[in-house]
């Protein structure tokens, strides 16, 4: 999968989100240390690392469910304050780690829980079409990370958080996922932060990289530096690499 260009360049906008010498972590402990990144409107941007390294506390930071212990978070230049409820009204999208889908509830009323509604979501995963009337809890699981992204799509998010969207799913289903991913970003000029331990699809899906080591920040570039250039620097022989 290849990044289709924008009239006018991801790279040659300002940051929809930005966080600046940002120290993240839990009570007073950092888990995270002086971190700068930032994403672009319309660009997918990976951050790759091996377990542990704080990428999902990063994401829990930007999302606002948890206080950065330091540094500043900007949001098309001003200061990002408040919690989830309050970023995701300015725009800011967030799919954790767990897949969040009412299992008791049908897929079309999962649906409504969100503000996009259901017509956005099936546009975007058509599969769903089929599916709005089954329960949550008796669909595959890659059949609810759709529902899951899905919605978050929906709502046409100016820039979306995703935590492990991978987690638990073939490649076929992963792949399916990023395709939409890619999708979004381009045609909705949507940014994308997405934290993905296959890093090999993340690239493939995503215009630059961040590597991140024991809540450092090690590396960055371009991902049409391949994973060879993020083996070199770190990622070499680790399992998640593939």
């Amino acid at each position: 999968m290849t990044a289709v260009a924008h009239t006018e360049p991801a790279t040659a906008r300002g940051a929809a989100l930005r966080a600046t010498s940002l120290v993240a972590g839990y009570g007073d402990l950092a888990v995270v240390r002086g971190l700068d990144i930032e994403v672009r409107a319309g660009e997918i941007v990976a951050l790759l690392g091996p377990n542990g390294a704080g990428k999902s506390t990063t994401l829990l930071t930007l999302a606002g469910e948890l206080r950065p212990l330091g540094g500043e978070i900007s949001w098309f230049g001003s200061p990002l304050t408040g919690g989830l409820h309050k970023r995701a009204a300015s725009g800011l999208g967030f799919v954790p780690e767990e897949r969040s889908v009412i299992m008791s509830m049908s897929v079309r009323d999962n649906l409504l829980l969100g503000s996009g509604g259901i017509e956005p979501a099936v546009e975007v995963f058509p599969e769903l079409g089929a599916l709005l009337d089954r329960r949550a809890g008796l669909l595959s699981g890659g059949e609810q990370q759709m529902l899951t992204l899905g919605r978050a799509l929906a709502r046409r998010p100016k820039v979306l958080l995703a935590d492990e969207l991978s987690l638990g799913l073939g490649p076929i289903v992963v792949d399916r996922l990023l395709a939409a991913l890619r999708d979004a970003a381009t045609t909705l000029d949507i940014g994308v932060l997405l934290v993905e331990q296959q890093a090999r699809r993340a690239l493939a899906a995503s215009d630059r990289w961040y590597l991140m080591r024991r809540g450092e920040l090690v590396a960055s570039g371009d991902s049409s530096d391949g994973m060879d250039e993020i083996q070199r620097l770190y990622l070499a022989g680790h399992d998640s690499a593939d």
